[in-house]
C-alpha cells in the first residue's frame, strides 16, 4: 500500500503529519510526503520519519490562473510516477489542486482533507472587502468543482462542514468529521504550571485572524496595571498572507518591554511549559494543534468562542471563552488568572485531563486510517 500525502510546506508536514507519518510506517505503508518548500534538512527529516520527501510547485498565496494550471498539470505528472493507492491532500489550495491533480492522474482513492476554511471565509471586525469576497466566491468555485472527484472529504468541525459544503450548496461522494488531528502524549506531557510570575504565551502566525493583534493590545493594557506579568509571543511573520502583522507593529511591542519574543522556535513544548496560561484569540479554526499541545501539558486556556476553538474549552472549567475582536473580555480573563493563580493549576489540570481522553494521536490515527484507506 502506498499513499501520497500532499501539503504546503514542509513545516506542516513535519508539525502535523509526524504521527500519521510514523503510524502508517508501521504497518507498512509506504509514505510520500508532498511539499513546496523543501531543504535538505526538513527532507532529512522527513527521511528519518520513514517517508519519501517530494518536491512540487504551488503558489500559496498566488491568483493566477495560469500558473496554477500549470502546476496542476506538473503534478498530475508527479503523481503517476508515484503512483500510489492513495492521495491524502491537506489545507486548502493542496485540497483543490492535489485532489485534482489526483483524479486527473487516476488515483484509485482520493482523500481531501480540510483543517480549517482560512482567511477568505473567517469574519473581520471591520466587515468583508470588495476583493475578499470576489477570493472567496473563487475560492468557492474551486471547491465545487474540487471537492466532488474527492472519494471523502474531512473535516475538524462541524462549523466547517456547514459553512462550506451547506451553505454553498456543494454535494460529495462522502463526509466525516475527524476533530482533533491529535498529538503525542509522550512528546507533551503534564508539567505544572509556573505561577510566579504569571505569564501568557500566544503561540502562531502572527495573523489578525489568530488574534495577535488583540492579544498584544491586552498585553499592553495589563502591564500598566501588572508590571510583573510575562506575555510571551511565538511564531513567524508571515509576509504571503493579507492579514501578517507588520515589522514595525511588532518592534513597538517588543521595544516597549510588552512582549518577549523569541521568534519562530522548534522547541515550542519548552515555552509553553515555561508560562501560565495559553491564549488563542483567533477569528476561526479547524481544530487548533497549538491548544491541544498546552492542554497537553496542563495549561489553563483563554480562547474564542468560534469555530474549531470553542472545542477546546469547557467555559470555567479548563479556562475562558471569550467573544472574538473583544479586547476587553480579553483583559478581563487575563486578569481573572493574575488575580487568581491558584485556578491556573486547577484549570490546567482539567485541560490535562481532557487532552489526555481525547488527544491521543494513536486513538486518532486509527479513526483517521479507516477515513483514508480503502476497506
Amino acid at each position: 500500500m502506498t499513499i501520497a500525502i500532499i501539503s504546503n510546506t514542509a513545516s506542516a508536514l513535519l508539525n502535523f503529519r509526524k504521527e500519521l507519518i510514523l503510524y502508517l510506517q508501521e504497518r507498512d505503508i509506504v509514505v510520500y510526503a508532498l511539499a513546496t518548500d523543501f531543504d535538505k534538512k526538513s527532507k532529512e527529516n522527513l527521511k528519518l520519519l520513514g517517508a519519501i520527501p517530494v518536491d512540487y510547485q504551488l503558489s500559496r498565496g498566488g491568483l493566477n490562473p495560469l500558473s496554477d494550471l500549470a502546476n496542476v498539470f506538473s503534478l498530475v505528472r508527479i503523481i503517476k510516477k508515484i503512483n500510489p493507492d492513495v492521495v491524502l491532500s491537506t489545507f486548502a489550495k493542496p485540497v483543490i489542486f492535489g485532489t485534482i491533480a489526483a483524479w486527473g492522474a487516476g488515483v484509485k482513492r482520493i482523500v481531501a482533507m480540510l483543517e480549517g476554511l482560512g482567511y477568505f471565509f473567517t469574519d473581520q471586525p471591520e466587515g468583508i472587502t470588495s476583493k475578499t469576497r470576489i477570493i472567496k466566491g473563487i475560492q468557492v468555485l474551486l471547491y465545487r468543482l474540487s471537492l466532488p472527484l474527492a472519494d471523502k472529504v474531512i473535516f475538524l468541525n462541524n462549523d466547517d462542514h456547514r459553512d462550506l459544503l451547506q451553505t454553498h450548496k456543494i454535494k460529495v461522494k462522502s463526509c466525516e468529521i475527524l476533530g482533533p488531528i491529535g498529538l503525542s502524549l509522550k512528546e507533551f506531557s503534564y508539567i505544572q504550571p509556573k505561577i510566579d510570575p504569571v505569564s501568557f504565551i500566544f503561540v502562531g502566525r502572527l495573523l489578525k485572524e489568530k488574534g495577535i493583534h488583540d492579544y498584544l493590545k491586552a498585553a499592553e493594557i495589563i502591564k500598566k496595571q501588572y508590571s510583573e506579568v510575562v506575555f510571551y509571543v511565538i511564531g513567524g511573520l508571515d509576509n504571503e498572507n493579507p492579514g501578517s502583522l507588520s515589522g514595525d507593529e511588532l518592534n513597538y511591542y517588543i521595544t516597549n518591554n510588552i512582549i518577549q519574543y523569541p521568534g519562530h522556535v522548534k522547541d515550542v513544548a519548552t515555552w509553553i511549559a515555561n508560562s501560565s496560561v495559553f491564549v488563542l484569540p483567533s477569528y476561526r479554526e479547524g481544530f487548533p494543534r497549538s491548544t491541544q499541545e498546552a492542554m497537553a501539558l496542563g495549561r489553563a486556556i483563554i480562547t474564542t468562542d468560534v469555530p474549531g476553538c470553542r472545542a477546546t474549552v469547557v467555559d470555567g472549567k479548563n479556562g475562558f471563552l471569550i467573544p472574538k475582536w473583544n479586547v476587553n473580555k480579553l483583559v478581563e480573563a487575563m486578569s481573572y488568572f493574575i488575580e487568581n493563580s491558584d485556578s491556573i493549576v486547577k484549570m490546567g489540570l482539567e485541560s490535562f485531563r481532557i487532552a489526555s481522553e481525547e488527544y491521543d494521536s494513536n486513538l486518532i490515527n486509527e479513526k483517521l486510517r479507516k477515513l483514508i484507506l480503502p476497506n
